[in-house]
């Protein structure tokens, strides 16, 4: 059996194209603060911290809107979904699930993302 201690890393990807205005768009609208990327991969990209899990933007062709998607769990939903909207982020309300209050967005690169607050 497989016993997991925590989660690492989180990848996106965002088209080759777009991988700058992903950059801006994680440091300055949703606040990620940058880390050190090693240069061992031989493609360009980005890593900045979200509490101690490093999240990952890559690049690839992109494939469109899809149910994969990453959940984080904050301690302010009301303020992040005002703060998404004032940046001009549809926000798309989730099943209820009992005892979390939840909602999603796609980021600006169709990459699904959902925000949670147990309550």
């Amino acid at each position: 059996m497989i016993q997991f201690k925590r989660t690492d890393h989180i990848n996106i990807c965002v088209a080759p194209d777009r991988l700058e205005e992903a950059r801006d768009f994680y440091a300055s609208v949703i606040g990620l603060t940058p880390t050190q990327r090693p240069d061992v991969f031989g493609v360009p990209g980005y890593w900045f911290l979200i509490a101690d899990i490093e999240f990952h933007i890559g690049i690839e062709q992109p494939v469109g809107y899809s149910n994969r998607h990453t959940a984080f769990e904050v301690t302010n939903l009301a303020e992040c979904r005002k703060h998404l909207q004032a940046n001009g982020i549809a926000i798309h309300e989730e099943p209820l699930i009992p005892g979390r209050e939840r909602f999603s967005f796609v980021d600006p690169f169709d990459n699904r993302m959902e925000l949670l607050q147990f309550v």
